[in-house]
């Protein structure tokens, strides 16, 4: 998969680029429309728990140094085991993609091009990812080493030049419909921070792997900075926001953003960058399955399967009839896939490896002392 390994800023980029995709999209508009006035403190709340979530998982996975989920797995239950949870992770990777991918190209027919059949704009990030992964895969880090900067700092730049269009008086109450509903279904919206499945890969793949604390620490860091920013930005701005907003809601803040009578519409510029941005998500999620994929095999070359999972990505994205089934997904089902897998599943194989592995050491210390005693 890698020529060379992973450096510690490409990295943190890497976990960002999920939630930079997803945030894309409807996300903000779902918490608003479920949070209200209390989005802001949801979002704290949110990304604290995850946080320590990522915290924990580093702990755990400090006892098995230079080894994956997939590697732990096939320690603790074989491989089978170890085919079921790679099936289960490639599975979350290309359907999450795959529908992501309907719902932003769906967007971009409505801004841009809607006359044109969304089969045509699904066809092009296809195509686009299967060329970019004939290349080697650093140079697709290194692109997105470039553009996620670049992505949040557009992030900075929408909060601070619409300041003006503020009402922040629209943070109250504070608590909005209550503390039931903000901390306790809130917790829902730990799926926001998915980014966290890609810390179960990273270990054998950094050049330091001392520094994946660091790395995983500032990732969800800037990640809950990063949601916060978007989430304020929308509920300082506006009163609600349409139930059925089929556009991104960031992009539509966009729209409000304006320097004299020069500089004016400058939405089509954040749309590029995003779909830059969009592009490095959808080659790395390829990228990370084909790689999970040639460790359950043992293929040699993952040549072959450029074009087998491009496919496969095109066709999971054309299965929704509609774009209200595509954005169903995103809200409602997605989340479930996030605590499913990323949290449930992968947290409890490393508790259990860890388990294993203590029981392990403890019988060898005890038969130690025994021979000792004889």
């Amino acid at each position: 998969m890698l020529k060379s390994k992973i450096g510690t800023l490409e990295a943190i980029m890497l976990v960002l680029t999920i939630i930079v995709a997803q945030t894309m999209l409807s996300l903000p508009n779902h918490i608003l429309k479920t949070y209200k006035s209390a989005s802001i403190l949801n979002v704290i709340y949110v990304s604290i728990l995850a946080i320590l979530i990522t915290y924990v998982i580093f702990l755990l996975l400090k006892k098995f140094p230079g080894l994956d989920i997939i590697d732990i797995s096939e320690w603790i239950g074989g491989k089978v085991f170890k085919n079921i949870v790679g099936i289960l992770f490639i599975s979350y990777f290309i359907l999450s993609g795959s529908l992501l991918l309907r719902n932003f190209c769906e967007s971009l027919k409505i801004i841009y091009y809607p006359m044109t059949n969304i089969i045509f704009i699904i066809g092009f990030f296809v195509i686009s990812i299967c060329l970019a992964n004939r290349f080697d895969f650093n140079a697709t880090l290194r692109t997105n080493l470039i553009i996620l900067p670049v992505v949040l700092g557009s992030i900075l730049f929408l909060f601070f030049t619409n300041i003006n269009n503020f009402a922040p008086q629209r943070m109250f109450p504070i608590l909005g419909e209550g503390i039931g509903h903000t901390f306790g279904l809130g917790l829902s919206n730990l799926a926001s921070f998915g980014g966290i499945s890609y810390l179960y890969f990273l270990p054998p793949l950094l050049e330091k792997p001392e520094t994946f604390k660091k790395i995983a620490l500032t990732s969800i860091g800037i990640t809950a900075l990063y949601l916060l920013l978007s989430i304020s930005t929308l509920l300082f701005m506006f009163s609600f926001f349409i139930s059925s907003s089929e556009i991104s809601p960031l992009y539509t803040a966009t729209r409000y953003i304006e320097f004299g009578s020069f500089f004016q519409r400058l939405e089509a510029i954040f749309l590029l960058i995003w779909i830059l941005a969009f592009a490095c998500y959808l080659s790395i999620i390829t990228r990370f399955s084909m790689n999970i994929f040639k460790k359950l095999t043992h293929i040699d070359t993952q040549k072959p399967l450029l074009d087998i999972f491009g496919l496969l990505i095109f066709g999971l994205s054309l299965l929704p009839k509609n774009f209200a089934l595509s954005q169903k997904f995103e809200s409602e089902i997605y989340p479930y896939l996030v605590f499913a897998i990323v949290f449930a599943l992968g947290i409890g194989i490393l508790v259990i490896a860890n388990l294993q592995k203590r029981k392990s050491k403890n019988a060898s210390q005890t038969q130690s002392l025994e021979r000792k005693e004889a």
